[in-house]
């Protein structure tokens, strides 16, 4: 009598990736060519989108165009900005342009390209859980596929020995101002939804924007630019101390590099996290040419005498918030340097208080009995970017990669698009453990730290070429 075989799992995949985002699209982007690896990646959202509620005319991204998804790892990829010219026909008028930083609409059009060219990517895709099997030594992926109105509409499991995390950012909302936002009337709204609600914001009487990084000038200018002169009702305040300008000297740039990576890597935990918050300067403040295109702005408004009707006021904080009515709302703000209180009634707040890592725990839940932790809790990553685990697992051949999770152990590189390539590129070499993509041994002119161990690298040879030779 035969018996039916029993139905043998799917084999594993070198590598899953879970969210798609820049940062893991860079990394599918750079495994495309890598033939022998077998690569699948999962995002909930129906397509690529980065930050849409942002995209304002003429805001820029604040790193150049190099630091797109591949070039600075691997400069003849298909997959790059300028091949994305290429195939648009638009490779001259960019050249005549002589743009080094590209709009963010422009930059969002091109990673919409390579999402859409890509194989491998499965929007509409929802992870729901990740477990390890110590039968079979390999992870256990659980998905949900969503339909068009992101309804449940089947659930899958695939198998791998690698995953690679990059679930992004979520929008930061203030504890005092958590109610507002979740109550319906009065626009409060995060600017992550900034675009979707414009037309609200400036139809209000009175506007608030509260945060006083990039995001909370573009919003401000923005709305500056298209309220009537004399009659702008705006105010724009935020904890910082100033409206400070974003470091971006050139030997102070090189704190985004793979040289500094390493260097914040190998300190102790204590000082990584002075320094993240000292460093605030580095990846908070605001871009020059805006802070400039502000004050143009203000300065134009006063041409005909008197002054714009906007407050612009930095270190002052909401202590709490409240309705009033139901038309308005109340915010209660202590300046931090006076420490002194006031309140401040107004018709909508856009709060431009930015992004938190999304935590790690409710899709790592099945693999938290393997997962080593920090002082604070906080998930430890090794230097190539992989989640210490516990033997059993690693032993296994089985790693978890992150990508923008890192901040508290890689610095303030983590999140900087300028990395992506770079840190994807370190992700695959170790995956294969191989080198598909040489990465530098120096990126930076600074030494950062007494290391006697510091070369300057040697110049590389040139190769020699076969001389011609008639009639061959």
């Amino acid at each position: 009598m035969n018996h039916p075989s029993r139905h043998e799992p799917d084999p594993p995949r070198d590598l899953v990736g879970i969210g798609i985002g820049p940062f893991n699209l860079s990394l599918a982007a750079l495994a495309h060519p890598l033939t022998h690896l077998d690569t699948a990646f999962y995002e909930q959202r129906p397509g690529f989108g980065w930050h849409p509620g942002l995209l304002i005319d003429g805001t820029t991204v604040q790193v150049p165009f190099l630091a797109d998804l591949v070039t600075l790892a691997d400069p003849a990829s298909p997959w790059s900005f300028l091949n994305y010219l290429r195939a648009r026909d638009r490779l001259f008028p960019f050249y005549f342009a002589e743009r080094f930083h590209i709009q963010r609409a422009e930059y969002d059009a091109y990673c919409r390209w390579v999402a859409d060219s890509l194989p491998g990517l499965h929007f509409g895709h929802q992870v729901d859980a990740v477990r390890f099997n110590p039968e079979r030594d390999v992870f256990e992926v659980d998905f949900t596929q969503l339909d068009s109105d992101g309804e449940a509409e089947a659930l899958g499991r695939t198998y791998t020995k690698n995953i690679v995390l990059g679930i992004g950012t979520a929008p930061y909302v203030p504890d005092p101002l958590k109610p507002l936002v979740e109550a319906p009337g009065v626009p409060v709204v995060h600017a992550a939804d900034y675009l979707a609600h414009r037309e609200d914001f400036l139809a209000a009487e009175h506007i608030t924007v509260i945060g006083s990084g990039q995001t909370g000038a573009e919003v401000f200018l923005d709305l500056l630019r298209n309220r009537p002169a004399g009659h702008e009702k705006l105010h724009w305040i935020g904890r910082s101390e100033a409206f400070a300008p974003m470091e971006y000297s050139k030997l102070g740039l090189e704190h985004f590099t793979p040289d500094y990576t390493r260097y914040f890597h190998a300190l102790a935990e204590p000082v990584r996290d002075r320094l993240v918050t000292a460093q605030w300067q580095l990846h908070k403040g605001i871009d020059a040419d805006t802070i400039a295109a502000i004050h143009d702005e203000l300065y134009r408004r006063t041409l005909h005498g008197g002054w714009p009707d906007a407050v612009l006021t930095p270190g002052v904080r909401v202590r709490t918030a409240g309705r009033i009515a139901t038309t308005k709302v109340e915010l209660h703000l202590e300046h931090v340097q006076q420490n002194t209180r006031s309140r401040l009634t107004t018709d909508a707040v856009v709060l431009a208080t930015g992004y938190r890592e999304r935590p790690l725990d409710r899709i790592l839940a099945g693999l938290d009995p393997y997962l080593r932790r920090d002082s604070a809790q906080r998930p430890c990553v090794d230097e190539e970017f992989r989640l210490v685990l516990d033997p059993s697992v690693t032993g296994a051949g089985c790693q978890v990669y992150v990508q923008n999770a890192e901040l508290h152990t890689h610095g303030v590189g983590a999140p900087d698009l300028g990395l992506a390539a770079w840190r994807s590129a370190t992700i695959l070499n170790s995956v294969t453990g191989k080198d598909p993509y040489p990465l530098p041994g120096r990126t930076a002119f600074t030494t950062f730290g007494l290391d006697p161990q510091a070369q300057i690298p040697p110049a590389r040879q040139t190769r020699a070429l076969t001389p011609l030779v008639e009639g061959r």
